[in-house]
């Protein structure tokens, strides 16, 4: 027979004294989380300029050093992607559009999928990652998409 145990913590209720950065609106605070973050992780804003990176983001993504490309769009600070066939051509305009961090940007929605990463010289292989992205609201409207990465 299956067990199965639960535990109850204690929920973490604000106080008046503690600091809820209301000096930041929900992109600044996603843009520092990401900025610390040890998982592979980017943030861009509605123009698709790139607002924060993580370090192994960068480095899974091929970026460079984040602070290359932070204020860049995503697509011209050095994001190589590829397509899925033999030949490895660059993906074409109508399919950059569906690529996760984009299409939660246009869908205002969840989106999930593979990208084929290009390596930073001829000599390294390319990176397949699953892209998981969500949309980032400020007043109600998208205002930039989150995404975490994973290699597959």
């Amino acid at each position: 027979m299956a067990h199965v145990e639960l535990s109850l913590s204690e929920v973490f209720a604000p106080t008046a004294r503690t600091p809820t950065e209301q000096g930041s609106d929900n992109v600044g605070r996603w843009s520092a989380t990401v900025s610390r973050a040890d998982e592979p992780c980017l943030l861009i804003d509605a123009e698709t300029r790139v607002v924060a990176v993580s370090a192994s983001g960068c480095e899974l993504l091929c970026l460079g050093a984040p602070q290359d490309v932070i204020g860049r769009p995503l697509l011209d600070g050095g994001l190589r992607l590829l397509d899925f066939t033999a030949n490895r051509g660059e993906l074409a305009e109508p399919e950059i559009d569906k690529i996760p961090p984009l299409l939660a940007l246009s869908s205002g929605r969840l989106a999930r999928g593979l990208l084929r990463i290009e390596g930073a010289s001829p000599e390294d292989p390319d990176a397949t990652v699953d892209a998981i992205s969500t949309p980032v609201l400020r007043g109600g409207a998208v205002a930039g998409s989150l995404t975490f990465f994973s290699e597959v």
